[in-house]
C-alpha cells in the first residue's frame, strides 16, 4: 500500500512539474534569411564549396579519361609502360581523395569556412534566443526550422520575432 501511495504521489508530483515549464519555439531559418551577414557568408561558402565540388569533378574526369584510354592501349603497351600508367592512375586517384578530405572532410576547409564565416552569426541568434527566452521565462525553445515535426503549435509561443527584435531586425 505505501509502495502506491508512493508511487502515486511521484507521478502526481511529476505531472505538477510538466505542466509549470513554459515552452516557446524559434524559426532560425525566418531569423537567419534576415540578417545580411549571413546570406552574404552562406553565399561565399557555397559560391568556394562549387569551386571545390567542380575542382574534384574535373579531377575524377581527367582519372576516368587516364583509364579509359590505359584500356584501350593496355595489350599494346610494354610491361613497364602498363607499370607506370597504372601507378599514374592510383595516383591521380589518392590525389583526388586526399583533395577531397581535405577541402570537404570533418576539418576540411569548407568545415572551417563555415566555422569562421556562419558559425558567429549562428552563435550571435542564439545568444539572443537565451536572452529572450529567459526574459520570458521559458523552459524550452525548439527550433522549428529543424527535424522537429509539430502537428499544433499555440502562436503565443512563437519566440522569432522577439529573438529578431532582439537583435535588431525589423519584419
Amino acid at each position: 500500500m505505501k509502495k502506491i501511495l508512493l508511487f502515486a504521489l511521484l507521478a502526481a508530483a511529476t505531472t505538477i512539474g510538466a505542466y509549470a515549464q513554459k515552452i516557446g519555439y524559434v524559426n532560425t531559418e525566418t531569423i537567419l534569411a534576415k540578417i545580411p551577414e549571413y546570406k552574404a557568408a552562406q553565399e561565399e561558402v557555397d559560391r568556394v564549396s562549387k569551386k571545390w565540388e567542380k575542382d574534384l569533378e574535373d579531377k575524377y574526369k581527367a582519372i576516368e579519361q587516364m583509364y579509359s584510354d590505359y584500356t584501350a592501349q593496355e595489350v599494346l603497351l610494354p610491361e613497364d609502360v602498363r607499370k607506370q600508367r597504372q601507378a599514374d592512375i592510383f595516383k591521380a586517384e589518392r590525389e583526388a581523395k586526399e583533395y577531397r578530405e581535405s577541402k570537404f572532410g570533418y576539418s576540411g576547409e569548407l568545415f572551417q569556412l563555415q566555422n569562421t564565416k556562419v558559425k558567429p552569426i549562428q552563435d550571435k541568434v542564439f545568444k539572443a534566443v537565451e536572452t529572450v527566452a529567459r526574459a520570458k521565462a521559458v523552459d524550452m525553445v525548439y527550433d522549428k526550422a529543424g527535424d522537429v515535426t509539430w502537428l499544433y503549435v499555440n502562436e503565443k509561443f512563437n519566440l522569432t520575432a522577439d529573438v529578431m527584435a532582439e537583435l535588431g531586425i525589423r519584419e
